[in-house]
């Protein structure tokens, strides 16, 4: 079967790596959760104490990026990967809401998101990879046969994000979640390094009102086209 690659960007909290997830899982290809491993980084300067403190040092954050090593690992309990920084198993603690907070201001430093593209280009060599986060149809991967940008309500993102991190024990109010929704779509769409925006041809996607199942339908089906298409060009 021809392998494609599947870009999947758009707003906070709108569902992307789940539904990253099913797909990579139901057309057997890798899937990369590129909002972790910004996580991840935001994680080690906020551990350096270069963000988060009264004053950020992002310039000494910079210097350290050589020293910064990120590796998703397959766990096969959970039937997706989890992200290592230098080492340690990570997952759990990069989706805090305190982490959330910093994660758009790492982002958007020049050198951080160079490095990262870097490896997730390195990544999708082979195709065959489902891959979101804020620029994949835009910059990582231009050509990828199938884009996707989702999009939904700030307010039903803040919900779903709120009912998430109550599940997870964690002290939130819908209240600052809502806002920490809305400043990190305000940092990411106008950051001057490749901000968040939908490509020409990207697939919109507002799942303000739509069911994890319908999603994943609407999506498989897009996806199976394409492949089926790519595999007549192929034989052709």
């Amino acid at each position: 079967m021809a392998k494609i690659t599947i870009a999947i960007d758009g707003y906070s909290s709108t569902g992307k790596s789940t539904i990253a997830k099913q797909l990579a899982k139901a057309l057997g290809y890798v899937y990369v959760d590129t909002g972790a491993m910004y996580r991840a980084v935001t994680l080690f300067a906020m551990r350096n104490g270069f963000i988060g403190g009264q004053n950020d040092n992002i310039g000494a954050l910079v210097k350290l990026l050589p020293r910064i090593k990120l590796k998703f690992v397959y766990n096969e309990t959970l039937g997706y990967a989890e992200i290592y920084l230098n080492g340690e198993n990570v997952e759990r603690e990069i989706r805090t809401l305190e982490v959330s907070k910093y994660v758009s201001r790492i982002a958007e430093v020049e050198e951080v998101r160079h490095m990262l593209v870097d490896i997730q280009k390195d990544m999708g060599m082979e195709k065959g990879i489902v891959m979101d986060g804020r620029d994949i149809g835009t910059v990582v991967f231009p050509n990828a046969e199938l884009k996707i940008f989702m999009t939904a309500s700030p307010e039903k993102r803040a919900y779903r994000r709120y009912k998430e991190l109550l599940d997870k024990k964690e002290e939130v109010t819908y209240e600052d979640v809502l806002a920490n929704v809305e400043n990190r779509d305000r940092i990411d769409s106008n950051r001057e390094f490749s901000p968040l925006k939908r490509a020409d041809d990207a697939i919109l996607f507002d799942n303000s009102d739509m069911g994890l199942k319908e999603q994943f339908e609407r999506m498989y089906n897009h996806a199976l086209r394409i492949i089926e298409k790519q595999k007549d060009l192929s034989i052709s």
